[in-house]
């Protein structure tokens, strides 16, 4: 089963742009993943292609039209396909870790990227999309957050990081942050490394990374450390 990320979007040409290097870009040429990319215009109306409208009750801006999206996916899905449909939107539920790793094991997922004012509600309502948001914040569009969402995703794959425990113990695993990490030169600009990460004792070590981890989190996230 490969994880398979299915993009609608007004800018297809902003794909597969950074999912296209490093990590995922490496995972995407080796097979790991697939990613296909479909422009919500080709199903725009009349002979500009038109996919907007203004707002019914009037407002700024412009709503992608609920027709034109769902006739995009209709075109494009099967009946079959029961990969979760996202999309990002500034008012969906907070992407989370948690969420992000449920995604990975799974068969991928189908996004939407929002435009303009947004997308006619009925649509998100017919067509079964789940809002998601990557932060409280609003972006010209969704697409950036697409690859926010699928590089999470991509990471976690099996075998696209070089060591199978590479992401166990980073940030939001286990509702922490993560710890402080260090590497040579042993001392720099008076600052030296904790002398407990170089006895090689390794059940200190890890009781260290630990602690420090709890009091990151409680400095700085303290609404994860109360988490069950």
């Amino acid at each position: 089963m490969t994880f398979r990320a299915s993009i609608f979007t007004l800018m297809p040409d902003m794909f597969p742009g950074p999912l296209g290097l490093s990590l995922s870009g490496d995972a995407l040429q080796r097979g790991l993943w697939a990613l296909d990319v479909h422009n919500i215009r080709d199903q725009g109306l009349g002979r500009h292609r038109a996919v907007d409208d203004t707002p019914a009750g009037g407002g700024p801006g412009m709503v992608i039209r609920a027709d034109v999206l769902a006739a995009s996916l209709d075109t494009t899905l099967g009946s079959v396909d029961h990969r979760p449909r996202l999309l990002m939107s500034p008012r969906g539920r907070p992407l989370t870790q948690t969420r992000v790793r449920a995604l990975a094991e799974g068969q991928g997922a189908i996004i939407v990227c929002g435009r303009f004012e947004g997308v006619d509600e009925r649509v998100i309502e017919a067509r079964g999309l789940e809002e998601v948001s990557i932060g409280d914040y609003v972006l010209s569009g969704g697409e950036i957050a697409a690859m926010v969402l699928i590089d999470a995703c991509v990471r976690l794959i099996p075998g696209v990081m070089g060591k199978i425990d590479s992401g166990s113990e980073e940030s939001f695993e286990n509702n922490l942050l993560e710890y402080p990490h260090y590497t040579r030169p042993r001392s720099w600009e008076g600052r030296d490394i904790p002398e407990v990460l170089l006895n090689g004792d390794h059940a200190k070590i890890a009781k260290w990374r630990r602690e420090e981890a709890e009091r990151i989190t409680r400095e700085r996230r303290p609404d994860l450390f109360r988490k069950p």
